[in-house]
């Protein structure tokens, strides 16, 4: 929001300088961003009069003037500006005048008597964009007729009014204008409130213009009157150029810039119709497939399309019997819109609904005043009001004769009480509060209240859109209590060193020993698109979260898993040259839970575990001199995993997911307990989603539950043996399609005292037509050791043990001794 002072003090007027008002807003949370002058600092320019202009004898584009600058005697001065004539007021710098620099950080530029030409010039005559009154520099700047000789051109022009810009929370939609910033400024200087007056114009005129609102869930109000005879080509009055232009706004045209004064002023942006445009009577609707409008920018726009997530959103629009003429609440249509040749208008102020108006703009891939402030709240209160301001202002302006008022008020939205416990205002705000402090906020914003006791019961203005909940009454108590009035009170507690906690490992350390294995992390947002989601997840439409409102198409799902981001990740480095990636994420996803409860992560039907996810892509290892260049595979990324997760030993089984290759993906099963519980996944991406994300090479992908492998249990002491151990080899024949892990579940199984560990440490595949196995067999040769920590194995203790070993594998596995 940026609007000039003097404009803010026509209405309220502290007792305070422009730096301590400008801090007096920031500390009531409207944050001023940026204060300036409207023009730059220069000295000795004051205001002239041209008494003669002629030719320069040696040059076409150069006149001599004389000028009378209220110094006593006439300046000589040389111009080059096509507009310099006899009888015109102009700002004059005189010698020894600093102008602004022509750039920025440039130095400020020295006016000297010189010669241009052969001709002596005692001074320059300035055009706007020399004195930093914007851009316009092909004549010089033309004043007024009564503009006083003499006088410094910073006074007469009041150039030295400061120009506030704010910076509004989404919440302050109250504070869209002038009227709005001037009702806060008086609530926190205690400051009276000076209204804007006008006389309502009576109608002379009985012609009205019949309008039909087909959704109440599109317009809440609508307001509008028919003004006929009107002068387009009126000259807008300076006092309202001069307000617009501090604003940030140009001047267009009467008609335009009055609607745009009063959006500015009051908060109610307005349309203003060429009624001889429009065919027969006007309906407010939400658009049909297949209707396009041409807008007052020049685009062309289908009004229903795919919004940021995909849907189909279709926009309101105020149409007439040929079809859409503006975009309701947004932009009009350049084939309704006011020109030179007006004579009749319709004036239209309508309240529409925030959720109507949310994200159609965007869709559009453009922004307007009008916009930000229907989808944030626009007071329906005040339509009508604005409605008749406008009219008394074009009446003045443009003149013309206004017909009646057509309001129809269908969905106003009812501001519902809110409560505020004494109570709970000290506990949040940190600082003791009385009734009395609490009914003077309440008294200098304006709300109605009544008290309960020590609970204050508020209604909301209409305009106040923020006040929905008790905290947001808190707010408003801690803002014109001033936050820099709040001490500053550090807490007082006993410091000390939390334990480590030796049965859980901390995140921290797992991303270390990630970084150590050569993965880099990656942090991605938690949104992702549909596609996606449903590709790598094989996930239903209707199984995904959908978020009500996403920044962009690609972020219109909430994330299932890490994957997708990942990809896209190595998809970007790919792109920028590089061959070999190694990444890895941290974070939360989002799945759907049937349980509605607020416990560990569950949150109303939504499961939100953290996972630890990564992918690897291009050679097992850099380029390199001393090994041969392969690509990584499944046992590369499954030996990473190993090493980051130790001493947590996890098992691998073959299974298939839909985002992994069916022959090359896995479950990862760790042990806790009695129980063997799944953890995640690990394998190759699957070859269509390969040919997808168009990749040279598949990436081996992992993701893993980050609760479940955080969990290590506490050590447990053993004393050392005194006795030796043993070791007994055990070489086993089973078919091909039997695992090495289901003869070590087997063998384990069988519970055996002295057994320490059971290894693999040799596999055999026969060749074609070898008589000692069968072509479908392999043979397996694990490593056996035992140890008795009492006394020394006896041959008959072993034997005994490696029988019951044979046995197990023998019936469950039906293996035999090689």
């Amino acid at each position: 929001m940026q609007f000039s002072e003097s404009w803010l003090r026509h209405y309220v007027n502290p007792a305070l300088d422009s730096d301590a008002l400008g801090h007096a807003m920031t500390m009531a949370g409207l944050e001023v961003e940026e204060q300036h002058s409207v023009a730059p600092a220069f000295t000795k320019i004051v205001v002239a009069q041209i008494l003669s202009a002629e030719q320069h004898p040696d040059a076409d584009r150069l006149r001599v003037c004389k000028v009378d600058a209220g110094t006593g005697q006439e300046l000589q001065i040389v111009c080059g500006a096509p507009n310099a004539r006899a009888g015109i007021k102009i700002p004059c710098a005189l010698v020894g005048a600093e102008l602004p620099p022509a750039e920025a950080g440039g130095k400020p530029f020295m006016i000297k008597v010189g010669k241009l030409r052969g001709v002596e010039s005692q001074g320059m005559l300035c055009s706007g964009r020399e004195l930093g009154l914007g851009d316009d520099h092909e004549g010089i700047l033309e004043l007024l007729a009564d503009a006083p000789i003499g006088e410094d051109i910073r006074k007469y022009l009041d150039l030295d009014d400061q120009v506030f810009v704010i910076k509004l929370t989404p919440n302050k939609a109250d504070c869209l204008s002038l009227m709005g910033m001037a009702r806060e400024v008086s609530a926190i200087t205690g400051a009276p409130l000076c209204a804007p007056k006008w006389n309502a114009p009576a109608a002379s005129i009985g012609d009205k213009r019949m309008v039909t609102v087909e959704s109440k869930e599109l317009c809440g109000r609508f307001a509008g009157r028919v003004i006929r005879g009107v002068n387009p080509q009126a000259k807008t009055p300076d006092w309202i150029v001069q307000r617009l232009s501090r604003a940030g706004q140009r001047s267009i045209s009467a008609l335009v810039d009055l609607s745009n004064y009063v959006m500015l002023e009051m908060g109610q942006p307005t349309h203003v119709f060429d009624i001889d445009k429009l065919e027969g009577d006007i309906t407010v609707r939400w658009a049909k497939a297949g209707e396009t409008l041409e807008l007052l920018n020049g685009q062309t726009v289908t009004l229903v399309g795919p919004d940021s997530a995909g849907k189909l959103q279709e926009a309101g629009v105020v149409a007439d019997q040929k079809g859409p003429v503006a975009l309701a609440g947004i932009m009009g249509g350049n084939h309704c819109a006011v020109s030179d040749d007006t004579i009749n208008i319709y004036v239209e102020a309508a309240y529409w609904l925030p959720s109507a108006i949310q994200g159609r703009a965007r869709r559009f891939n453009f922004s307007t005043d009008a916009a930000h402030r229907f989808e944030r709240g626009v007071d329906p209160q005040n339509t009508v009001n604005c409605l008749e301001y406008l009219s008394s202002l074009i009446l003045e302006v443009c003149g013309g004769q206004v017909g009646p008022v057509d309001d129809q008020v269908l969905n106003v939205p009812e501001r519902k009480p809110v409560k505020m416990r004494l109570a709970r205002a000290e506990k949040v705000i940190g600082i003791p509060l009385t009734k009395e402090v609490v009914t003077d906020v309440f008294q200098r914003l304006g709300f109605e209240f009544k008290q309960e006791g020590d609970v204050f019961v508020v209604t909301p203005p209409s305009y106040r859109f923020d006040i929905e909940i008790e905290e947001d009454l808190i707010e408003e108590v801690t803002r014109m209590y001033g936050f820099e009035n709040i001490p500053d009170q550090p807490p007082i507690a006993s410091l000390k060193m939390s334990a480590k906690a030796e049965a859980r490992r901390g995140i921290h350390l797992l991303r270390q020993r990630l970084a150590l294995q050569g993965y880099q992390e990656a942090v991605n947002f938690g949104f992702t698109d549909l596609e996606s989601e449903q590709r790598l997840a094989g996930a239903q439409e209707q199984d995904v979260i959908q978020v009500l409102n996403p920044i962009a198409n690609q972020y219109g799902v909430m994330r299932s898993n890490l994957w997708g981001g990942l990809l896209s990740n190595l998809k970007s480095n790919l792109n920028r040259g590089a061959g070999r990636v190694r990444l890895f994420e941290t974070g939360r996803v989002f799945k759907r839970d049937s349980k509605v409860q607020e416990a560990s992560g569950i949150v109303a039907g939504f499961h939100q575990p953290q996972k630890i996810g990564g992918l690897a892509y291009g050679s097992s290892v850099p380029e390199q001199w001393a090994s041969m260049t392969r690509a990584v595979d499944f046992f590369d990324v499954k030996g990473d995993l190993e090493r980051v997760l130790d001493p947590l030993h996890f098992v691998t089984e073959s299974a298939q997911h839909p985002a992994l290759h069916p022959g090359r993906s896995a479950k990862v099963l760790i042990n806790i307990g009695k129980n063997t519980i799944e953890v995640g996944w690990i394998g190759e991406l699957h070859p269509g989603l390969q040919q997808a994300y168009e990749l040279p090479q598949a990436p081996v992908l992992f993701e893993l539950d980050l609760e479940s492998i955080r969990e290590l249990g506490l050590p447990v002491p053993e004393e050392l043996s005194k006795f030796p151990a043993v070791q007994r080899d055990l070489a086993l024949v089973v078919k091909q399609s039997v695992s090495a892990q289901s003869l070590l579940d087997a063998m384990t199984s069988t519970k055996q005292n002295f057994v320490r560990s059971i290894e693999l440490f040799d596999e055999f595949k026969p060749k074609a037509g070898s008589s000692s196995m069968a072509d479908d067999e392999k043979s397996l040769a694990f490593r056996v050791t035992l140890l008795n920590p009492q006394e020394t194995l006896q041959d008959p203790q072993i034997d005994a043990v490696m029988a019951a070993l044979l046995g197990a594998v023998e019936k469950k596995c039906t293996a035999r001794l090689r």
